[in-house]
């Protein structure tokens, strides 16, 4: 909608809304100019899933990417909407298309007719000037694009449609699709699930069934009552009766069906659509037949759709609860003091002053450390209002650099073998204060400040990593951790995670201000490197009252 959104944590948002500033670090701009008109099979998931594989899961890092040129006047506003979602996953703060027409026809669809006035008296603002220049500039014609379809395992791994087959056979991915998934909050607006629909649709009426489960999530009720009133969801349900295919943002090991083997992939859902017909991971549906129950060959057509809903979207907000009106100061959450799902959080302690000296460390990790690892979801999910239970999940995905499994590792205090949640909790017990050492872009992936949150509540005092997650970075200083690099990503190598840490220099924390890391390794000479941060002055204050939490209290007088 030509807006500056920025995606940020829980804690965030809270100093947002108890009327603090928000800061951030100022971005790069990155220009993707898009020239020519989508057709075919390519639709706006492969934008998207095209420049994931350009730029790396962490090439966007820092930097807002504005889209200009031609090929953006094309593109529904929703389609707009599914490239920037899902921008994220190249660690870019955030995206952004300059106004269009379509715009103004998606607000009046969604019954804002006077919001779209006002955007329309203001477009010319609502994009790049003239002549702007980017820092780097990447082009995209969408004439020629092709679908793509990325994965396993990360997001930025993409593969053209026309050679997916051929890397499926070199890579020995599994072959036979075992779920089809639509839905998310990338890929379930009404535009992506009536052109999926026009696939259902010609499978159905060839007599074609679905060869593996399929699961449909539009992204909101309004959505979903308006697909339900348009017809298409009847579509879909004419069809019902490890590998996953899925439309959705997100494809870590994992993440899906808590199988960390399962091999999942990322593809518009008009080609998900598709392949749930074939259960051939390698089916390429713009040249590959099926063959009908009569034994007939069958030869899908291109998708087709459309962008809204021709009578409008249902104006629904059923699902809304208005806050209290009035003073809610007094205001007081009851919680069963048994509730296993439900627990009032405890304020953290504060930093005590001194450095932190002969620390463990609890895990070093290796390759991938997203927030699905350090937390996983599934079955864990119930838990997120009770910070002692989720703790119990703590880093439990996490790939141990010293034997690559994962929830195995040594106590470092006992020296027997154990799993991570229990090793921090009886760090913790003993009153020994530990670290994680990590690889590249700690962090990636959801917002999930549990990943944050749960390190904390069980001893952690700092993150020693390669480089962040833009969000995870700042929620870990949220709540009063170190959030530290190395100056010199080979002194990761050296570190062993048997090896006992210092972090020196902690009263003179200041921005920009490196701090030192002292080694003591069982079987070496001890050695110091340098860490950095980016720590601002106000996020230096959480550190030392213990988190931003603890810090907002004591403005209001609430922690003595």
């Amino acid at each position: 909608m030509g807006m500056i959104a920025i995606g940020v944590g829980g804690a965030d948002a809270v100093d947002v809304m108890a009327g603090l500033p928000w800061e951030l670090t100022a971005p790069r701009v990155m220009g993707v100019r898009l020239h020519g008109e989508l057709s075919g099979w390519a639709t706006r998931k492969d934008i998207i899933n095209k420049l994931a594989g350009i730029l790396s899961v962490k090439g966007g890092t820092g930097s807002i990417i504005e889209y200009f040129g031609t090929g953006t006047q094309t593109l529904s506003a929703t389609g707009m909407a599914t490239v920037c979602n899902m921008g994220a996953e190249t660690g870019a703060t955030t995206s952004i298309f300059p106004y269009s027409p379509s715009m103004s026809k998606y607000l009046h669809a969604n019954h804002r007719p006077d919001m779209a006035h006002a955007v329309e008296v203001v477009s010319q603002e609502l994009r790049s000037d003239e002549g702007a220049e980017y820092g780097q500039t990447i082009d995209i014609n969408l004439s020629t694009l092709e679908p793509h379809i990325n994965g396993p395992f990360t997001p930025d791994l993409a593969t053209p449609l026309s050679r997916f087959g051929q890397a499926v056979e070199e890579q020995k991915w599994p072959e036979t699709l075992t779920a089809g998934l639509i839905g998310s909050c990338t890929n379930s607006s009404f535009e992506d699930l009536s052109w999926a629909a026009s696939i259902a649709q010609q499978a159905v009426d060839a007599g074609l069934t679905p060869t593996m489960p399929f699961l449909l999530s539009p992204g909101n009720l309004q959505t979903r009552e308006t697909l339900e009133k348009s017809g298409v969801l009847r579509t879909f349900r004419k069809g019902t009766s490890n590998s996953i295919i899925t439309p959705y943002n997100r494809n870590f090991s994992g993440r899906l069906d808590s199988n960390r083997k399962t091999n999942i992939f990322i593809a518009s859902p008009e080609v998900v659509m598709a392949k749930v017909f074939s259960q051939d991971l390698a089916f390429n549906p713009s040249v590959d037949t099926l063959v009908t129950p009569v034994g007939e060959q069958f030869y899908f057509e291109p998708p087709t759709g459309n962008s809204l809903p021709g009578q409008g979207y249902l104006d629904f907000n059923a699902a809304y609860q208005a806050p209290p009106i009035g003073d809610r100061s007094g205001l007081d959450v009851q919680i069963d003091p048994s509730s296993q799902r439900l627990q009032k959080l405890a304020p953290f302690a504060r930093w005590f002053g001194n450095d932190y000296e002969d620390c463990l460390i609890l895990i070093k990790t290796k390759e991938k450390c997203t927030t699905d690892h350090i937390t996983p979801a599934g079955p864990w999910f119930r838990f997120r209002g009770h910070l002692e239970n989720i703790s119990n999940n703590t880093l439990i995905g996490a790939i141990n650099a010293e034997n690559d499994k994962v929830n195995t590792f040594r106590n470092q205090l006992t020296r027997q073998n154990a799993d991570v949640p229990g090793t921090a909790r009886h760090y913790q017990a003993q009153g020994r204060p530990w670290v994680v050492i990590a690889d590249h872009n700690y962090g990636e992936g959801s917002s999930r400040e549990h990943a944050a949150l749960q390190p904390r509540y069980l001893g952690g005092i700092a993150i020693i990593a390669k480089s962040f997650s833009r969000i995870h970075e700042a929620n870990l200083k949220k709540q009063g951790m170190l959030a530290l690099t190395f100056a010199n990503e080979s002194d990761y190598d050296r570190i062993k995670a048997s090896d006992r840490v210092s972090i020196i220099g902690l009263a003179e924390l200041a921005p920009g201000k490196p701090l030192t890391l002292q080694a003591k390794p069982i079987d070496r000479k001890p050695w110091d490197a340098n860490l950095l941060h980016t720590f601002t002055p106000e996020q230096i204050e959480y550190f030392k009252a213990g988190s931003a939490l603890n810090m907002m209290a004591k403005g209001n007088d609430a922690v003595e």
